[in-house]
């Protein structure tokens, strides 16, 4: 059997008529790109909308004629589009139909997903190839997950014998019928699970960066490119804000050992980053990238022989279960459990109650609270071969003026995680980054 290449095509790659053209010639330059995914188109310039976003308004929009004249400029971009392609298709039937289903009550997974929908049946068109619904391929169960069993089995089926086809990304099928979204951003999650199913060598995620660098380019503008990577590393990278790739989408393409390639769409010559399972190339530097994310609390929770006291974490945890509070991090000493979640997990009145609890079920010494709390992830896979790697870090910090409010480091040593307040993120990168990655 001939190897399948899956490519991804990301809504910056798709936003126009000279992006459908960039984007066919790619997939003609590889026989081996047969299964093709596809977001809804992004932005063209910076003050534009994406195309999920209106679509979204639509849906909530209660105002006929706001309503009228959103959707008028979801019609105008893939009627244009279509236009300048100097395409035949129908593109007007299919936007009527979506028009009157959300006007008939139709639900937010719908209308969001029908970007994709209509960018997949426009790109089909242009390449001549065989359009397929995500609906008949991806399905999810009544806890809203993925369906693995039935979705992988269905695209087995249906694509690998494909010359050619174009899939739309970020949804599938609700064990309802009725349409179910991935996460935004799920469109990346889609090739993934298209690749896994259809048993690709690769999985191309074409985006508008030449790979993930080093850092964000934004904080750190000279960044250097990673040119190939761990899942691991990547799944730390973009947990912690490395936005290139969705998170969920290194899982479906791991368990075959598949490896992901990020290209750039506007510069095909790059090679871009591989990521895959394990790697024998020697990185030149101590760690592989950072990044990092604002607005985290820590909860100390102090208390005398705690270590004595069995189940003390467990009961802990379980109130923070209760309120159905995610944990983050959980550094801990002799007399000491630190508990790191998103702050924007909880209001104020639920604080109280959970702060409530614990003094009632622990009966601890002390509870402190430390808010705006902004978290670094410090990958690489070679840390655990060089030594004294935090305690540089934590050196150079103090050097700087940083006060650090949290490292943490586990037992694999991948991943360092640095806790500082949120007004010292930026700062915090450029201090690392140049004591590990400049030249």
């Amino acid at each position: 059997m001939n190897p399948i290449f899956t490519a991804k095509f990301g809504g910056t790659s798709l936003a126009d008529a000279a992006q459908f053209r960039r984007v066919a010639d790619i997939i003609r330059a590889d026989a081996r790109r047969r299964l093709v995914v596809v977001s809804a188109p992004g932005k063209r310039y910076p003050d534009d909308d994406k195309i999920t976003d209106l679509l979204i308004s639509c849906q909530k929009e209660q105002d006929k004629a706001q309503f009228e004249g959103i959707f008028g400029r979801v019609s105008a971009r893939f009627i244009g589009i279509r236009d300048e392609l100097g395409l035949g298709f129908d593109i007007e039937a299919e936007l009527e139909k979506i028009k009157s289903d959300i006007l008939s009550g139709e639900g937010y997974d719908y209308a969001a997903s029908r970007g994709e929908y209509l960018n997949a049946l426009l790109l089909a068109n242009f390449l001549g190839a065989q359009f397929i619904d995500a609906s008949e391929l991806i399905f999810f169960n009544a806890e809203g997950k993925l369906n693995t069993k039935k979705t992988y089995q269905t695209i087995k089926a249906r694509l690998t014998g494909c010359d050619l086809a174009v899939v739309p990304g970020f949804y599938g099928k609700g064990p309802n019928g009725r349409i179910k979204t991935f996460p935004r951003g799920g469109s990346d999650i889609t090739g993934s699970v298209i690749a896994r199913g259809a048993e690709a060598v690769l999985y191309e995620n074409w985006t508008d960066v030449s790979g993930i660098m080093m850092a964000d380019p934004r904080i750190i503008p000279e960044a250097r490119i990673i040119n190939v990577l761990t899942y691991r590393e990547l799944r730390e990278l973009s947990y912690m804000g490395a936005n290139v790739l969705h998170e969920d989408a290194v899982f479906p393409v791991r368990e075959l050992d598949i490896p992901i390639n990020i290209r750039n769409t506007n510069a095909p010559e790059h090679l871009g980053t591989i990521i895959t399972s394990s790697t024998a190339e020697p990185s030149p530097y101590t760690i592989t990238g950072l990044a990092g994310r604002k607005n985290y609390t820590v909860l100390l929770v102090d208390k005398a022989m705690m270590n004595n006291e069995i189940g003390f974490a467990r009961k802990l945890l379980g109130i923070l279960e209760k309120h159905r509070i995610s944990v983050e991090h959980m550094p801990t000493g002799i007399d000491t459990i630190s508990v790191v979640f998103d702050a924007q997990a909880l209001g104020e009145e639920q604080w109280h109650e959970i702060l409530a609890e614990i003094h009632a079920e622990l009966s601890p010494d002390s509870i402190n609270v430390i808010e705006d709390i902004a978290l670094i992830a410090v990958v690489g896979r070679d840390m655990q071969n060089r030594y004294g790697t935090s305690g540089r870090i934590m050196t150079e910090l103090g050097h700087a003026g940083i006060n650090i409010s949290l490292l943490n480091q586990p037992v694999s040593e991948m991943t360092i995680i640095v806790g500082v307040h949120n007004e010292e993120l930026q700062k915090t990168i450029r201090v690392i980054y140049d004591v590990f990655a400049k030249s």
